[in-house]
């Protein structure tokens, strides 16, 4: 099969190694000449590292983080009230790891060269002619291919889903934003803390690496307003104002707006089937959520690792598809959605509310195999 991947993040770059794995001899085309990710931590769990380790880069991820025992529940004012231990899913894999983008960047790029994946960086699509029969890419350099398959890794704001699937499917502002700030971490910090209990959001302390942890806020923000980049360090100071146990010294030193990372969250999941004749989202593209899980690099590298699986098999294309979907979108759906509901209830609590119960089903969820 002539296989082409339209995005280089996480889900195109586990994709392109699970089918080179399996295979097959998948091209990438990714618009960013850099090949650079911002700078900020992300959480994973077992299920992404068990994902990992079927790419074959599991204990390279491992070695660029830092492994942690599990999460801490805390009220604001510091008191633990709860400790959720990580599951280790995979032989000789922890259960919980924070790292860095750059960091897991690196592992994935490093494996793609070592795959010898084919890669055209600064080269993006204008048009997917899709038929049944096949698929016609026009690109941006002035070329154009032919295809048996075309995955659309391109993130949340995919513009292979506005091509193919329409303008309707879009992201849609949840009513949150994201903060977060790296700080060095103590050394005795070994657990990630998430404090509960404030109307509109959640405040969190995450370890990254053997040197640095962050903070995070999670914070309603009505009417998704800009902030303007030179108060960014002030405004999360302001956000993490009564919180208790380990928060304040950790607040202190947000001190640098330009090292604030902000984004308001946006969440779109898409309905079943994520594919049309040649075509086939995967990722975010398909079903980005909100963070409140850690599970948005997890489910685009088992998308990643599912596709390969069929593939694989050698059925015809629809019958391989449309088997992806079946293992595919009830659990990323339920995943996505538990993430969105969360959110959800630190805006409007209800009075059937129950966090803490939703956290424990999908921590559940997370460990069955996909």
């Amino acid at each position: 099969m002539n296989i082409l991947i339209i995005g280089g993040g996480i889900g195109g770059m586990s994709t392109a190694i699970a089918l080179k794995r399996k295979g097959f001899d998948p091209e990438i085309v990714e618009i960013n000449r850099d090949w650079k990710v911002y700078h900020v931590g992300i959480v994973v769990q077992g299920n992404f590292l068990r994902a990992m380790a079927s790419l074959g880069v599991a204990e390279q991820a491992v070695a660029a983080g830092f492994v942690y025992k599990g999460l801490r529940l805390c009220n604001p004012p510091g008191k633990i009230l709860a400790e959720i231990p990580g599951a280790a899913l995979a032989a000789g894999l922890p259960s919980d790891l924070g790292l860095t983008r750059p960091a897991l960047h690196k592992v994935l790029t490093d494996a793609v060269r070592a795959n010898q994946v084919r890669l055209r960086l600064g080269v993006s699509f204008t048009e997917i002619i899709n038929t049944p029969s096949g698929a016609t890419v026009r690109f941006t350099d002035g070329t154009e291919g032919q295809y048996d398959l075309v995955i659309g890794a391109d993130g949340v704001y995919s513009k292979v889903r506005a091509s193919v699937f329409g303008p309707q499917h879009v992201p849609k502002f949840t009513g949150q934003g994201v903060w977060r700030y790296n700080i060095p971490r103590p050394a005795d910090l070994d657990w990630a803390y998430m404090y509960k209990g404030k109307p509109g959001g959640t405040a969190g302390i995450i370890p990254l690496t053997r040197d640095t942890l962050y903070v995070f806020k999670v914070q309603a923000e009505p009417g998704n307003p800009t902030m303007p980049p030179a108060t960014l360090a002030e405004q999360f100071r302001e956000r993490l104002d009564g919180y208790g146990g380990l928060i304040p010294p950790l607040r202190a030193q947000i001190t640098d707006s330009s090292q604030v990372v902000y984004r308001p969250l946006e969440a779109l999941i898409m309905p079943s089937p994520w594919y049309r004749d040649r075509v086939l989202l995967i990722g975010d593209a398909a079903h980005s959520a909100t963070p409140h899980l850690g599970q948005g690099a997890a489910m685009a590298v088992e998308d990643a690792v599912v596709l390969g699986d069929e593939l694989a098999r050698g059925a015809a294309l629809p019958a391989t598809l449309e088997a992806f979907m079946k293992r595919r979108y009830e659990r990323a759906r339920a995943i996505g959605e538990a993430s969105i509901q969360l959110g959800e209830w630190e805006q409007r609590p209800t009075p059937d509310a129950d966090p803490d119960g939703l956290l424990k089903r999908i921590f559940m969820l997370f460990q069955q195999p996909v």
